[in-house]
């Protein structure tokens, strides 16, 4: 949904409600963990955003409470919500002078513990209401030889609205702010958590 005024909180509601049971844009579910998909662009952003177990603890207590969403010009709906497979949420964006409201479902969560590493996140894929088509993996990974704590953003997209896929080199420069600027959020959480 486009809109040159942002939506009221009554729109948002409204669109959180309809979103319930709204499908995916997209099949199958794991998309975004492909190295290469027809049709669609895959993409990643990595940064180290800490070092040791007690910064992968508050990485991964800052990713479950969408601390990396917290950007000036994006709000999540609600406000902090679950991380829960199924959660419905919707993600208002303001970009060049316009509002987009879209809608995701959380549809997968990332947990793994081996000698060598441990990881946590979860991935969310668009709704058929979303102007792009695809899913988005947030995770956060201490590798225990190094002591890093990395950050990934990898999304499996395409353009789905019209408005997205006119504006494509664009739409392409905001996805890719978009994943370097969570860095900085999620990385600035850590000091807070």
């Amino acid at each position: 949904m486009f809109s040159i005024a942002r939506p009221s909180t009554a729109a948002i509601s409204a669109f959180l409600a309809r979103a319930q049971t709204m499908p995916l844009s997209y099949s199958p579910i794991g998309i975004a963990r492909a190295q290469a998909l027809t049709g669609f662009d895959v993409d990643e952003t990595a940064a180290i955003i800490g070092h040791g177990d007690a910064d992968f603890a508050r990485a991964t207590k800052a990713l479950s409470s969408w601390k990396h969403m917290n950007l000036d010009w994006l709000h999540m709906y609600p406000a902090q919500p679950s991380i829960e497979t199924g959660t419905i949420v919707a993600v208002l964006v303001r970009h060049f002078g316009i509002w987009s409201l879209n809608g995701c479902r959380v549809v997968y969560s990332v947990e793994e513990t081996t000698g060598v590493y441990s990881s946590f996140g979860f991935a969310y894929g668009t709704l058929v209401d979303h102007a792009e088509r695809g899913e988005e993996i947030f995770q956060v990974r201490l590798d225990r030889r190094t002591g890093d704590v990395v950050y990934t953003v990898r999304a499996a997209s395409q353009p789905r609205a019209l408005l997205a896929k006119v504006g494509g080199r664009t739409v392409r420069l905001l996805q890719e702010r978009f994943r370097r600027e969570s860095c900085d959020a999620l990385r600035r959480a850590l000091t807070s958590c």
